[in-house]
């Protein structure tokens, strides 16, 4: 079993800047690629950004030039940096992993973490 644990939410004023974490724990051989989406009330839940276990990064049109991802291998975490942040960026946002266990890959999910943009 694997889990994935994310921290660093909550409440920031429109321009401010926010860091979330998430860390996987249990049964891991490998992790290919880790990334972070989000989900709005009423909206579908949209991919942030991504990026691969060697450092290959993809980030959503909206947060280009504002949002950094990085990962740690050895530590198996994954963190998104978000600076100027817009009201819009306001979603429950949740962390995902696809790990290999030794025997099968399967893809994981945070339990979400939720960002609020507002003055």
């Amino acid at each position: 079993q694997v889990q994935l644990v994310e921290s660093g939410g909550g409440l920031v004023q429109p321009g401010g800047s926010l860091r979330l974490s998430c860390a996987a724990s249990g049964r891991i051989f490998s992790i290919n690629v880790m990334g972070w989406y989000r989900q709005a009330p009423g909206k579908q839940r949209e991919l942030v950004a991504a990026i691969t276990r060697g450092g290959s990064t993809n980030y959503a049109d909206s947060v280009k030039g504002r949002y950094t991802i990085s990962r740690d291998n050895a530590k198996n975490t994954v963190s998104l940096q978000m600076n100027s942040l817009k009201p819009e960026d306001t979603a429950v946002y949740y962390c995902n992993a696809d790990v290999f266990d030794g025997t099968r890959m399967g893809a994981y999910w945070g339990q979400g973490t939720q960002v609020t943009v507002s003055s």
